[in-house]
């Protein structure tokens, strides 16, 4: 739902006219707030994966699981692209105030060029909409196991959740 979210505050602050002084004072910041949450949770949920055991995974035909794998592969990397693409983004930005993150402003590390900005402002968008993509794969997928097929063993829900 996180994800989700920053998806749509990113559509909303960027269909808003320049004129609306809330995409600046607050849609952006919290934009940026919540994008480094979630690749700070992101980056912790991949170090607790690898130390655990997770349950046995669904008896899927083996281009289903071929397919769950390289989806759930493409959205963690997605998960930590985007928000490094926009914290790029933000930080060679020109007119950026920088990266804040709940009041602290975290540090810039790359030089402030537009023609730059403009490079990682495209991947950003392009590739959370990919992200978007692929989450409505995995839930449609998911459905699928739960409603549509004959052998419940297939019923990934409870190991998602």
């Amino acid at each position: 739902m996180l994800i989700i979210g920053l998806i749509a505050a990113g559509w909303t602050m960027t269909t808003l006219n320049d004129d609306v002084t809330s995409k600046y004072d607050f849609l952006y910041p919290l934009h940026k707030s919540f994008g480094v949450l979630a690749f700070l949770i992101v980056l912790t949920q991949l170090a607790l994966r690898g130390q655990s055991r997770l349950p046995a995974p669904a008896p899927l035909p083996a281009h289903e699981k071929a397919l769950s794998h390289a989806v759930h592969l493409a959205m963690y990397a997605l998960l930590l692209i985007v928000p490094l693409m926009g914290y790029a983004m933000s930080s060679s930005y020109t007119q950026s105030s920088g990266v804040p993150f709940f009041g602290i402003h975290l540090p810039e590390l790359l030089p402030k060029n537009d023609d730059r900005f403009r490079v990682f402002q495209f991947l950003h968008k392009t590739l959370a909409y990919s992200l978007l993509a692929l989450i409505a794969l995995h839930v449609v997928g998911a459905l699928k196991h739960r409603f549509f097929d004959k052998d419940r063993r297939t019923d990934v829900l409870p190991r998602m959740m």
